[in-house]
C-alpha cells in the first residue's frame, strides 16, 4: 500500500477503505456513470467560495472600523513585533507545501500526499504557537487588548485569524486521516482541493492583515 495505487474506473476496491466516501462524496465520480463525483466537487468548490466570501466580508468590516478609528486623536501606533515576520515566513512556506500536497494528490502519489499534508499541518501549528508567543511578548511589554485602540484591533484581528487557521489545521488533520485510510481518489474526492483553497486564503488574509495593521 505504500506505493502508487492504480484506481479502477469501473469498480471500487478495498484498497481505498470503507465505502470510498469523502466529506459526503459517495458516488463513483469521474470513474462512474454520470460523473457524480465531478458534480460533487463543483458543489464543494462553490460552497467553499461562498464561505470565503463571508469571511472576506467579516475582515472587510473590521478593516472599515479600523480605518475610521485610526483617525482618532488617541491612536497610538503599534510597532511590528519581530516574531510576526517569522510567522509570515512560516505561513507562506505552509502555502507552498500545501500546493505540493495537492499536486501529489492529483498525480495520485498517496505517500507523498500524506507527507506534504502532514508538513502543512505542522507548519500551521508552528504559526499558531508563534502567534501565542507574540501575544505573550506584547503582554510582557504592558501592551494588552484594552491598552489602546491599535492594540485592541491587533489582538482582535489576529485572534479572529487564528481561529480560522485552527479550523484549517483541523480540516487538514481530517483529510490526513482519510488519506491514511486510502479513502481519497483524484477526480472524485473534493476534500484536498477545498482544503488547499481555504489554506491559501487564510495565508493571503494574514498578509493582508500585516499590511492593514502596520502600513495603513
Amino acid at each position: 500500500m505504500a506505493g502508487t495505487l492504480t484506481v479502477p474506473k469501473t469498480t471500487r476496491t478495498a484498497d481505498r477503505g470503507g465505502d470510498g466516501s469523502d466529506l459526503g462524496d459517495g458516488g463513483f465520480g469521474d470513474y462512474g456513470a454520470g460523473g457524480e463525483g465531478a458534480k460533487r466537487i463543483e458543489t464543494a468548490k462553490l460552497g467553499i467560495w461562498v464561505a470565503l466570501g463571508s469571511i472576506t466580508m467579516l475582515f472587510a468590516a473590521f478593516t472599515s472600523a479600523y480605518i475610521v478609528r485610526s483617525a482618532g486623536d488617541d491612536w497610538i501606533p503599534l510597532a511590528v513585533p519581530p516574531l510576526l515576520w517569522v510567522n509570515t515566513a512560516v505561513i507562506l512556506l505552509s502555502s507552498v507545501v500545501m500546493e505540493m500536497a495537492l499536486r501529489a494528490f492529483l498525480a495520485w502519489r498517496p505517500v507523498a500526499f500524506r507527507k506534504w499534508l502532514l508538513a502543512t499541518a505542522v507548519l500551521g501549528i508552528l504559526f499558531l504557537t508563534g502567534q501565542v508567543v507574540a501575544w505573550g511578548q506584547l503582554a510582557a511589554q504592558g501592551i494588552y487588548l484594552q491598552s489602546h485602540p491599535h492594540s485592541s484591533f491587533f489582538y482582535v484581528l489576529t485572534g479572529v485569524h487564528a481561529v480560522h487557521l485552527v479550523a484549517g489545521v483541523l480540516a487538514l488533520c481530517y483529510v490526513l486521516i482519510l488519506a491514511t485510510r486510502y479513502q481519497l481518489t483524484p477526480g472524485e474526492s473534493s476534500s484536498p482541493s477545498v482544503c488547499a483553497t481555504y489554506w491559501h486564503f487564510v495565508g493571503a488574509v494574514w498578509l493582508y492583515l500585516m499590511v492593514v495593521l502596520f502600513y495603513v
